[in-house]
């Protein structure tokens, strides 16, 4: 049985291939073996960066690559003998594929919900898409490269947090989440529960960028942020909760945020300092903050905040942990 990828699924749906060539600009005209030949490299290692890039592997004679692929494939193979060790190139197309993924999709399902509400019908969407993508295309593209050097600005600026002789830089780890949100998924309809998770990811992510944090990951019913010092975290905390308690439809928030080294690896965070956080969310009443002896030291001194000494609490997974609820003081 052949094993297809995204794009050849795209022209199953479209017979015609009008889409297709639209979005890939280049014919098929390849298989696996042609593009290793033409990049210089075994067909072993050519599926290898494939896979890595999140596509599935295809028939040895089928004829699914173009240009394209040739020069993505060149380009890898270029980072490699520019210095990158095969194990970094891998992962870093690991990260590409991963992060376009979820945006095509995420674009993708915007485009489909933009074609419903103009009343385009099903058999003749991807006619009316192609037909869009010249003038669509430049500014998806502008924009992603635009938001993707913003982004590398920024985070290449945080090289100057690790400390000297490691890999880990210190910041603090918080993690959101909706009280409840099993049970109220139970009773909500599957139109209504993706409203409410788009609606808390869309405003989590805006307070925590607001407060100059960093989104981790979101996991429908929880958000996971970083930030640079204890008070930002706070203060992002606080305001997640207090932009969620607004909202009657929404689960009231608990957070849970630790202060610490943390190891960043493409994209995520690790460490006892992640996993702490982790385990106070779950300790920590609705519509309240639990912070750890780290933050409370980043906070201590700070007029804004009121700290409550917990005393040692039992945490799964570590000794007793010394623990602190975090308010706005009276007035703020």
């Amino acid at each position: 049985m052949r094993v297809r990828d995204e794009a050849g699924l795209m022209a199953a749906r479209d017979p015609e291939g009008e889409l297709e060539t639209a979005l890939l600009r280049h014919d098929r005209r390849y298989t696996s073996r042609e593009v290793a030949r033409l990049a210089g490299v075994p067909v072993y290692r050519a599926r290898r960066f494939w896979r890595a890039l999140g596509f599935a592997n295809v028939d040895d004679d089928a004829v699914e690559f173009t240009d394209a692929d040739v020069g993505a494939l060149s380009a890898l193979l270029r980072l490699v003998d520019e210095g990158f060790e095969e194990g970094q190139a891998l992962q870093l197309a690991r990260s590409l594929g991963r992060s376009a993924a979820r945006l095509a999709e995420a674009q993708a399902e915007l485009v489909m919900e933009l074609m419903e509400r103009v009343g385009v019908p099903p058999g003749g969407r991807a006619h009316h898409l192609a037909a869009r993508l010249p003038e669509l295309l430049p500014e998806l593209e502008g924009l992603l490269v635009y938001t993707w050097r913003r982004q590398l600005a920024v985070s290449t600026g945080r090289l100057e947090q690790v400390e000297p002789g490691t890999t880990a830089a210190r910041w603090a780890v918080g993690f959101a989440d909706l009280v409840g949100f099993t049970r109220l998924s139970r009773r909500l309809g599957e139109r209504e529960l993706g409203l409410l998770v788009e609606r808390f990811e869309g405003r989590s992510a805006d307070v925590v960028t607001a407060g100059r944090g960093r989104v981790i990951k979101t996991l429908g019913d929880s958000v996971m942020f970083v930030a640079d010092s204890a008070h930002e975290a706070a203060e992002i905390a606080l305001g997640l909760v207090e932009a969620h308690d607004r909202d009657p439809a929404m689960p009231p928030l608990r957070v849970g945020a630790a202060f610490g080294p943390v190891l960043a690896r493409l994209g995520d965070v690790f460490g006892n300092t992640v996993n702490l956080a982790s385990r106070l969310t779950a300790l920590v009443d609705p519509g309240g903050v639990l912070v750890d002896a780290g933050m409370g030291a980043g906070l201590t001194g700070r007029r804004e905040f009121v700290l409550r000494a917990m005393g040692p609490l039992a945490v799964r997974g570590f000794d007793e942990v010394p623990a602190f609820t975090v308010i706005r003081a009276a007035g703020r």
